[in-house]
């Protein structure tokens, strides 16, 4: 499969805006051939003429949200992670070797290879945080920015520990991205070795009723369900898997604690 025909074929609303122009740039970095075969996919991204999908979708279904397919949510991911590792002023090699690893576990090798290569292309531009940010929020359902969160959660701690200016790169983005405090702190507990940790992965206070652990559990069972990023592929329900996971463990583990059933 070339490069151009894994882009064309696994991206939708973020062949435009401000996450097309990155792409654009990046696959213009390769060769001749390449750039050339994906010049149509993209089209004319400074005048917004017929060859923006973004812009057409926007016409053709009004306010409604377009579904995220994986390839969206997968160039997202790089994106937002090229400025994860960028944060502290170096790239660890333990992070890019995550991110490998994430892609080829997601993917396969083939396409995990096509996504790093446009990553360490995308990596060496300056990006605009709040301007991917916008379009992610507005393009992409929450469900799947929850993913995203917790995807560069475990990339900041992939050389084992999450740098101060790491995390507030992720809070910044967090932010932009209309993910709420209370969903930032549950999805950060799940990084971080703490007594209380339990009960933040729940969203709840330490004080709260047996009863009202129940209800958190059942509420934030649901919010993480892997099915809620079943129109992603598989590839991001296993990933999902390991956020929904941490939420049974810590409601196991307040369980164990006050000892009611």
């Amino acid at each position: 499969m070339s490069f151009a025909k894994w882009i064309g074929g696994a991206i939708g609303w973020s062949f435009g805006g401000p996450i097309g122009a990155i792409i654009g740039l990046a696959i213009g970095s390769f060769v001749d051939n390449v750039a050339g075969e994906a010049t149509p996919l993209l089209g004319d991204r400074q005048t917004g003429r017929q060859g923006n999908p973004y812009r057409q979708r926007q016409r053709q279904s009004g306010p409604q949200r377009p579904r995220t397919q994986s390839g969206d949510f997968e160039v997202s991911l790089l994106i937002l992670a090229s400025i994860i590792i960028k944060a502290d002023g170096k790239q660890d090699q333990r992070e890019l070797d995550f991110v490998r690893l994430q892609f080829t576990n997601m993917y396969g090798k083939e396409r995990a290879n096509h996504a790093f290569e446009l990553f360490k292309k995308i990596s060496k531009q300056n990006i605009s945080m709040r301007q991917v940010c916008n379009q992610i929020r507005q393009m992409m359902d929450h469900p799947s920015r929850l993913q995203l969160l917790h995807f560069l959660f475990g990339i900041a701690k992939a050389d084992g520990h999450v740098a101060e200016v790491e995390m507030r790169q992720i809070y910044t983005m967090s932010g932009y991205l209309g993910i709420s405090n209370k969903d930032f702190e549950s999805i950060k507990a799940m990084f971080f070795n703490n007594t209380d940790n339990a009960y933040k992965v729940l969203e709840i206070e330490k004080s709260v009723s047996d009863d009202e652990v129940k209800k958190a559990y059942r509420r934030m069972a649901k919010k993480y369900h892997p099915d809620r990023v079943g129109h992603l592929g598989k590839e991001h329900q296993d990933g999902a898997e390991a956020k929904f996971r941490e939420v049974q463990e810590a409601y196991e583990h307040i369980q164990k604690e006050r000892g009611f059933k």
